[in-house]
């Protein structure tokens, strides 16, 4: 293990998503020096997935290609992935945090040719697609994956693959002994920003994720529609990638939901009618039916929501899901009861779209100190013990929200570190 002083002041910041690149900026940009972790091995979290987010609309490298700058630029900001927190003691000014590196085995000598990619045989689930296609397991996380150096799942090399990725690299940068490292650093303020996860579909029996190719979710729809994604920008049927001629988004899947997660999500709404413009721009004569128990689109966004609820293809039903019915031919039939007249409602599709909701990560992978959450796993912010949360880690919320919620606990930090 090797101990690591920072500056008086320092501030740490977990998780590397849009909201902790913010916050460890804004911290930076005021002389505080930053480490800023991140478990998987790039930053950007969540928005990197996305097709495109609000409020304009953007694709992620408007947001994060120049924050990736920016972090580049200053020094004052150590930055640290495939690492997590495990140990923390100490109090407000000055804390003591142990932080635990895994292995990438590719050092710093990578210059993302892809070589090693194009020597491996062995493959793995791609994880950033929802599992939704294959990648080597030499590989570079996403295309505008930050850092941009490749990372390899040893687990998943036969003997021949390793053999043929070390042998494929001239730069000498795979290295299959590299071991996972520990060091301890010394910091006034920590900030969570530890973000959200998808919430698990296959928790639900009633909707039958795992039983029809046809159910999908909302996040998957975002990766569909990417660019870069598993189909290149094609929203397909997954196993057949048949052309949907008919969609049914069904809400508050998982949430507002005393069994799953009591909160409301507050994004869902929101992504629905983002999705319905991608299947618009592909599919302009496509039906499409949303089961809502309530439509939240707050403030300027219900202009968008008006705009898109007038579509003539696409229709509105207020009702609760009760369940989603896998067919023979590849399609699901959605049964739900209309809210509105008390009508049953049997409704055939070529896929049906799950918007599930925000899980705090730390939920569902647990806290690695002591943190002060709330019941759902939401963790507490307190400004006296230097001990804050910023984004998705503090509450369910969108980019501009998750943003304005980083600078603000970055404030609370610096003030922190000033008194230390």
């Amino acid at each position: 293990m090797t101990d690591e002083q920072g500056t008086s002041g320092a501030i740490l910041v977990v998780g590397g998503g849009i909201s902790g690149l913010t916050a460890a900026l804004e911290a930076a940009e005021v002389g505080n020096d930053v480490y800023l972790v991140e478990k998987n091995a790039y930053f950007g979290g969540r928005v990197a997935q996305l097709n495109q987010y609000f409020p304009k609309l953007c694709p992620p490298s408007c947001g994060l290609e120049i924050n990736f700058k920016r972090i580049k630029d200053n020094r004052r900001i150590r930055t640290y992935t495939m690492t997590s927190v495990t140990a923390v003691s100490g109090g407000p000014g000055n804390y003591e945090v142990t932080l635990e590196t895994s292995p990438r085995y590719v050092n710093s000598n990578c210059t993302a040719c892809g070589e090693c990619a194009d020597a491996c045989p062995d493959e793995i689930d791609n994880e950033f697609n929802f599992g939704m296609n294959k990648s080597k397991a030499a590989y570079l996380p996403h295309e505008m994956a930050f850092p941009r150096r490749y990372v390899i799942n040893k687990e998943a090399l036969t003997s021949a693959g390793a053999d043929a990725v070390k042998a494929s690299c001239k730069y000498g940068a795979v290295d299959l002994d590299m071991a996972t490292e520990s060091k301890t650093i010394n910091v006034a303020s920590i900030i969570w920003a530890t973000g959200w996860t998808p919430y698990d579909p296959t928790k639900m029996d009633n909707l039958k994720f795992n039983e029809s190719n046809a159910i999908v979710t909302n996040m998957m729809i975002e990766r569909m529609a990417a660019p870069g994604g598993p189909t290149n920008g094609a929203i397909l049927r997954p196993g057949d990638n048949k052309e949907p001629e008919s969609f049914a988004f069904v809400q508050c899947a998982g949430s507002r939901d005393e069994n799953h997660l009591e909160f409301c999500s507050y994004i869902c709404c929101m992504a629905t009618f983002k999705q319905m413009t991608y299947i618009r721009e592909r599919y302009p004569e496509a039906k499409i039916y949303v089961f809502y128990i309530d439509l939240r689109t707050p403030g300027k966004y219900e202009k968008f929501r008006e705009k898109l609820m007038k579509d003539a293809n696409s229709t509105f039903i207020k009702g609760k899901v009760a369940e989603i019915i896998p067919e023979s031919d590849g399609s699901v039939t959605v049964v739900a009861e209309n809210a509105v007249t008390g009508e049953k409602i049997k409704q055939n599709v070529d896929m049906a779209v799950l918007a599930t909701g925000m899980q705090p990560s730390l939920a569902v992978n647990g806290t690695p100190v002591a943190l002060d959450t709330d019941p759902s796993g939401f963790v507490n912010s307190n400004p006296e013990t230097g001990v804050l949360s910023a984004g998705c880690a503090c509450r369910a919320a969108d980019v501009v929200t998750s943003n304005q919620s980083a600078t603000a606990a970055a404030l609370k930090a610096i003030q922190v570190s000033r008194r230390s």
